[in-house]
């Protein structure tokens, strides 16, 4: 194990910071709005009494933008992750399905899942890790390495006060940024250097998103609006829902 030198995270960090708001603005360059009004609940729109068409442009660029933002950054803190895990450990990513990062410490070799936060999945999801677990644990053990594996679901931010959950353990926020640097603070060191850069490529995300309202707009009153301006609810319910 070696001792983590703070700077190197600050260094990594701003870095590649940059990466994260890049794909930001290129994600909003990818949308389509008759693609994703196939995927909003029109009904609900019509039950909340909206009126206009910024008010369904802005709703859905703000829902969309949100998730995708939520996604891009989870995937972002991984691979902070396992870099910060590398430099202590000498950990890998894994090659192994459903497993993000691997390393050993002492006798035991760790299977780490790396999520956002604690609330990511549902039943389902929770069962498909723990196959993952088994599958990897299995596959590391009849390579010979006749060591211990310890499954973690590691969660980069929250509390979940009750970490050991019988055949893995949940690992959120300070816990998880421990485990992998061996470093009480770090959850909290790694806050400062993550603003780098973050006026300027905010107010780019800005300029690009305000161009995707207008074009959107434009868009939706030429297409989805009667010529008396009001929303062609009939026209729009067709798009998301009538059968070919």
């Amino acid at each position: 194990m070696n001792d983590l030198d703070i700077d190197d995270v600050v260094r990594y960090v701003e870095e590649n910071i940059g990466v994260f708001h890049t794909k930001r603005i290129e994600s909003l360059g990818k949308l389509k709005l008759a693609k994703i009004l196939k995927r909003k609940n029109i009904y609900l729109f019509k039950a909340k009494n909206t009126q206009t068409a910024s008010q369904i442009v802005n709703g859905i660029v703000d829902a969309y933008s949100s998730s995708r933002e939520e996604t891009l950054f989870g995937n972002w803190l991984e691979g902070l992750a396992i870099y910060i895990n590398q430099l202590v450990y000498d950990g890998v990513k894994s090659g192994i399905e459903g497993i993000d990062l691997e390393f050993s410490d002492n006798d035991r070799r760790h299977i780490v899942t790396i999520k956002s936060g604690p609330h990511w999945g549902n039943s389902s999801s929770v069962k498909k890790m723990k196959t993952d677990f088994i599958r990897a644990a299995k596959t590391i053990r009849t390579s010979g390495s006749g060591v211990s594996v310890v499954p973690i679901n590691g969660c980069c931010y929250g509390i979940d006060n009750n970490p050991d959950k019988g055949d893995y353990q949940k690992l959120c926020g300070q816990r998880f940024w421990k485990f992998i640097s061996n470093r009480d603070d770090l959850y909290e060191e790694i806050i400062q250097p993550l603003g780098h850069l973050a006026h300027e490529k905010n107010s780019e995300f800005d300029h690009s998103y305000s161009k995707m309202v207008n074009k959107f707009t434009k868009e939706f009153t030429n297409t989805y609006c009667l010529d008396n301006g009001e929303i062609d609810w009939k026209k729009l319910i067709e798009l998301n829902s009538k059968s070919k």
